[in-house]
Order: structure tokens, then sequence, then C-alpha cells
């Protein structure tokens, strides 16, 4: 009888503290279940690193040099340092998944890909969001959308402040627009304001695409609430729109009711609306509103499991190095207009 023999890949993160628990947790987790071998974790801050360590039972590195013995990395650190990492790890042949933005300049990111490419590395990028189940929702509800409205808020940070609030927030949303909406952009509008930093902390920005679809993107880091929340409006012959919330893995879906559909009483709108399917009367139109069946997950979790899977597969990653420098350079284009402002 022959046994098939299953590579356990070697895996160490490069971290700032801030994010480095959740990346350790989550890979210690798979340590467990025998998918990868967490060998190790290293941070500038030697005392959080052994503390980190300590936590998930595994080694505290002193140098970048001592992650050799990994197959793969994650590296999660700011990104005015994610370029000269990346290229001497691929550089070395190591599958990486690298923080999103990759990198704060299109050539730096390119190179980053054109070296991937050479070496047969896997490079994936932390765009999270693509990893939420309420952009797999949002995918499979829309096919043909005509117009998007997000909005991305935060408190100021303590961290990623090598950055405005473009590269730092918007560009989740960037990445979420250009691959759903899947058309060339034709024109970008963008507005933004310093606040307490040297860069944009607040930013508009209106993309219009070659098919039509117009999306107007909000960020923000100096809010005084925290809000993740995209609004997908279509035409054609039954047009509605989805109001989904990243943060909360909820949403709503409007639509036109049917005659058949009655008016819901106004106790049932009083008492039980906040997540039922309910009726209402808006300009003489009724209009039904129902939750969507949106299945909970930690976007994280499915974003380092199908690192893992990649690297195992020696799959295209579901965020591409090249995706995240098409957003980049986006980002960039957007960042160029706020400065020009200035």
């Amino acid at each position: 009888m022959i046994v098939p023999v299953v590579a356990i890949f070697k895996f160490v993160v490069l971290v700032v503290v801030s994010l480095v628990q959740n990346y350790a947790r989550i890979y210690k987790e798979l340590h467990q279940k025998g998918h990868v071998e967490l060998i190790g974790v290293f941070d500038t801050n030697q005392v959080q690193a052994k503390a980190i360590a300590s936590k998930y039972d595994t080694t505290p590195l002193s140098s970048i040099e001592e992650a050799e013995e990994a197959d793969a990395l994650s590296i999660v650190t700011p990104t005015s340092t994610h370029h000269l990492l990346a290229k001497s790890l691929l550089e070395q042949g190591k599958h990486l998944l690298v923080e999103k933005p990759m990198t704060d300049n299109v050539d730096e990111a390119s190179e980053l890909v054109k070296l991937a490419k050479l070496r047969d590395c896997i490079l994936q990028v932390g765009h999270i969001e693509r990893f939420n189940p309420v952009f797999n929702f949002l995918q499979k509800a829309v096919q043909a959308p005509r117009f998007i409205e997000s909005h991305r808020l935060s408190p100021y940070p303590a961290r990623s402040m090598d950055i405005g609030v473009v590269l730092d927030l918007m560009i989740h949303d960037l990445d979420i627009v250009l691959t759903f909406v899947s058309s060339k952009i034709e024109h970008v509008d963008a507005t933004g304001v310093r606040v307490l930093s040297q860069s944009e902390d607040i930013a508009n920005a209106r993309l219009r695409f070659s098919n039509g679809c117009v999306a107007n993107l909000t960020a923000s880091r100096v809010s005084p609430e925290q809000m993740r929340k995209i609004r997908v409006f279509s035409g054609g012959e039954k047009p509605s729109y989805l109001s989904l919330d990243y943060r909360d893995q909820k949403g709503f879906h409007y639509r036109l009711a049917k005659d058949d559909e009655k008016e819901s009483s106004f106790l049932k709108k009083l008492l039980i609306a906040k997540d039922s399917k309910i009726i209402s009367q808006f300009g003489g139109k009724k209009v039904l509103r129902e939750p969507v069946p949106i299945e909970h997950k930690e976007p994280l979790k499915v974003e380092l499991e199908s690192f893992v899977n990649c690297v195992k597969k020696k799959q295209v990653p579901i965020v591409s190095g090249e995706s995240a420098r098409q957003a980049i350079e986006l980002a960039l284009e957007i960042t160029r207009q706020i400065e020009q402002q200035s």
C-alpha cells in the first residue's frame, strides 16, 4: 500500500505588534491541525516578539535571517518596509503574503510581481475584504452594478502613519470595485484633506467605468465611529439595491414588492423590523426589504487558509500581486489629484 506524503510547509510571521496576535493565533491553529508548521515570529521589538512567541508556543526570531528555513512568510509590517523585505525574500524563493498595500509606489509593486514570477513564488496581498463573506455574497447576488457607494471610516489609528488614508483604507474598496465591476475606468475625480497627519486623512473618489457604472468611495481615519459599508444599485427590468455591512457581516436587499405582497403592519415595522422581511410604502410604491443570507466567518482566517492552500498547490492567489498593483496604481492617481489641490 502506497501512503501519500503530505508536505508540511514551514511558515514565519514578520510583524508589527498591533497585528501579530491574530496572525500568530490563526497560524497556530493551522499548525495544530497539521496544515502548516509555525516556526517563528520576528519583530524589531524583541520583548513583544518573545511574549507572542511564548503565548503561541513558537520561536522568537532575533533576525530575519533566522527565517531561512521557512517556505513561506507573512509580512505584516509598515508599508515603507514591504518592498525591501519582499524583494529579499522572493530572491530566496520564499512564498509571501504581504499586507496591503503591497508597496507605496507602482514601480516597486511591478518589480515584486515580476520577481515572484521569475522565482516561481506565490505572491499574495492582504486585501482582506475579498475573503469577507459579504463580498462573496455580493459577487453572486449582483451581476450588473450601476452605482456603488462605500463608506470606510475609523478613528485615528496608532499605525500605518507612513501612508495616507487612500493607501491605508480606501485601497480596500478600490480593490473591491476593480474586481467586482470588471470594466475599464474612464474617469477619476478625487478630493481629500489633511487633518491630523502629513497625508490625507479623509478622501472621496468618484470613479466612472466604461460600462456606465459609477462608484463613489469615501474613506476617513478621523471619524468618531467605525464603519465598513457598501451599497450597490442595480438597474434593468428588476431594479434593486443591496446595503451590506462588512464589519457586522449582514445586510439587506431592497426591491419593489410584487402585487400579491402586502404591506407589513405598523407593529411589525416597529417591533421586529430590524432583522426581518418588511414591506413599506415609499412614494406610492411598495418596497420590500429583506435580510440577506450571509454566513459569518473570520476574513483573516479565510485569507490565511487560502494562502496556505495556494502555497501547497502552487495556485494563483485570489488576490495576486498583479491585482494589488492595479489597486495601487488607482490609489496613487487619487492621491495625486488630492496633492494637487493642497
